[in-house]
């Protein structure tokens, strides 16, 4: 039973320590909702290799167009100007509403970052 809590930790602590490279180099993302005919830009709050994390204000006409599971076409801009922006097509894994704190009044919103548009989910 101590070989199998010790290998659980072990694997926990290799997760953690997954490289951030990917998406490092962005710092806000632009959905297109093709219905609307606009896009809307938002910056990152929080990334790792396989996901990115951002706010969306509560009042924002886009809210009611994201869902669990949906995909988006969604371009990023890099932290630096040399690179040009990528387009990358996420899954909305989850939406939470944040009720308090200072990021009270947003949503947050964690986007699966698929290997490239039209494949599965990297997870």
């Amino acid at each position: 039973m101590k070989q199998y809590a010790v290998a659980n930790k072990l694997r926990l602590v290799e997760k953690a320590a997954q490289p951030r490279k990917q998406l490092d180099q962005y710092y806000s993302v632009e959905f297109l909702i093709d219905e609307l005919n606009i896009s809307y830009q938002f910056k990152i709050w929080n990334r790792t290799t396989r996901s990115v994390l951002v706010l969306v204000k509560e009042d924002s006409a886009i809210l009611p167009w994201l869902s669990a599971g949906n995909r988006l076409k969604m371009r990023c801009y890099s932290t630096d100007s040399a690179y040009p922006s990528e387009y990358l097509e996420p899954v909305i894994r989850h939406i939470t509403r944040n009720n308090q704190g200072p990021l009270r009044g947003h949503y947050l919103v964690s986007l699966g970052i698929l290997k490239s548009p039209n494949q599965e989910n990297i997870d």
